[in-house]
């Protein structure tokens, strides 16, 4: 007997403009992006606040440095964390994450008021747990979601990731006004906690629906296996992505120096009556213009590229984007050209980037979704950030050109085409996999 598909009510008629949502899908998908909106904004408030008190008490050398602790603290710190995951549920492990942070956020906030010095440790604090609290999110989110129903509605997710951002850092720009960092610190501490409140529900409501595939999509049981390292370590399609990871942030990072020099040179000429406000200006524009590309990408672009192209060729496109900009950059090193080169990459990075290289995680086990993909979203995250610094400080004191870094991004960019290449063929081999296993068996087996 043919079973009649159920009507589509108002919620999936109005998202189904930007991705094919089915009936019953609209109101998680619509909880989920209110859930990543929510930690964006307060990431944005926090970011905002930590540029002057690390730059007041430590200078723009401690900054730049900076990467490299955030890196080492985040080692202890993921620790931590799988050890946490193999004692507790899903649900639990983000409510001892998020109410974690929002206490740390009522300590920096009481040290402010005593007038403490905490600069360079807020700047270390707000660099290792802002990835982690994203990464945990998106853990999440392939926790609940089919391989097939994450291809169609990750993009949903994106846009609140874009908006968050936008309305994040436009609250911060008003609040700052009349308040100063202390207020922020309490405003991203409880907005931190009213995020659990999308989570529980959607958990509750995966909990409560129906087997699909021959799995529960609700199960909320501890992790097992090995720690996130060891995992990562012990596969190939795993390291492959930790590897893909460190070579889009150097790049963009390398990419970000490249643009940073050009202007500021453009702005030390006697064209220019007042190299401030130029900068400040023209960074503005900058930024505007990368996050209305990525919002326009996240509502037009990514859900029909991931549906006609998958998600392992998406990941193909934005290599192409940063390499045709650095080779543009080497023959024609112009202010003007860098610019919209690194609009178009950032704008790619933050929407389609973004959302595929989160959905390769579709095809994980739980403990790779939750293990692994903190320790590449955050740890290896800072590794590329790492590496850029590094190169940048070696070619500087080398006397190394700006046309010099754009050519190193077109080696490394040929490098990250190819890994991409891999990860690509490697996550057609686990789809397979996935869709070719019998229904009793198409996830792995809950563990007790």
């Amino acid at each position: 007997m043919r079973v009649e598909p159920r009507p589509l009510g108002w919620p999936e008629r109005l998202l189904r403009p930007f991705a094919e949502v089915r009936a019953g899908e609209a109101w998680s998908a619509l909880a989920l992006m209110a859930t990543i909106f929510l930690i964006l904004t307060a990431y944005y408030l926090l970011k905002v606040i930590r540029e002057p008190l690390i730059l007041l008490s430590g200078g723009a050398e401690v900054k730049a440095y900076a990467a490299a602790g955030q890196a080492l603290l985040l080692i202890p710190v993921l620790r931590a964390h799988g050890a946490i995951a193999r004692r507790v549920g899903r649900m639990k492990l983000i409510a001892i994450i998020f109410l974690f942070v929002a206490s740390n956020l009522l300590v920096f906030a009481v040290l402010f008021r005593a007038a403490v010095p905490i600069g360079l440790s807020f700047y270390l604090w707000v660099g290792t747990f802002n990835y982690l609290l994203v990464a945990t999110f998106w853990s999440f989110a392939n926790d609940v979601y089919t391989p097939e129903q994450g291809k169609r509605l990750f993009a949903i997710l994106g846009v609140g990731s874009s908006v968050g951002a936008l309305a994040g850092a436009a609250l911060a720009s008003f609040l700052l006004r009349k308040l100063g960092p202390l207020e922020l610190m309490l405003a991203a501490a409880v907005l931190l906690v009213v995020t659990l409140i999308p989570f529980a529900l959607v958990n509750a409501q995966k909990q409560c629906c129906p087997k699909d595939r021959g799995r529960e999509m609700g199960k909320d049981q501890p992790l097992t296996g090995e720690g996130g390292f060891q995992a990562l370590l012990a596969d190939r399609y795993l390291l492959l992505i930790g590897f893909l990871t460190v070579l889009v942030n150097w790049v963009t990072n390398s990419g970000e120096y490249v643009l940073d020099k050009t202007l500021i040179e453009v702005a030390r000429t006697a064209a220019v009556a007042d190299p401030g406000k130029f900068v400040g200006q023209f960074k503005a524009d900058y930024f505007w213009w990368v996050n209305v590309v990525a919002l326009i990408g996240q509502f037009f672009v990514v859900s029909r590229v991931l549906k006609y192209l998958g998600v392992g060729s998406a990941l193909l496109i934005m290599p192409v984007v940063s390499m045709g900009g650095a080779i543009a950059i080497v023959l024609f090193p112009a202010l003007a050209l860098i610019r919209v080169a690194k609009i178009a990459e950032k704008g790619t990075e933050y929407s389609l980037e973004t959302t595929a290289i989160n959905a390769l995680y579709l095809v994980a086990s739980r403990d790779e979704k939750y293990k692994a993909k903190a320790v590449i979203d955050t740890f290896l995250v800072r590794t590329g950030d790492v590496c850029a610094a590094a190169s940048i400080w070696i070619g500087t004191h080398l006397g190394v050109r700006t046309t010099g870094f754009a050519a190193l991004n077109v080696v490394l960019t040929a490098t990250w085409l190819f890994t991409a290449w891999r990860v690509r063929a490697l996550h057609l081999v686990r789809s397979g996999a996935l869709e070719r296993r019998p229904l009793a068996a198409a996830s792995p087996a809950p563990s007790t």
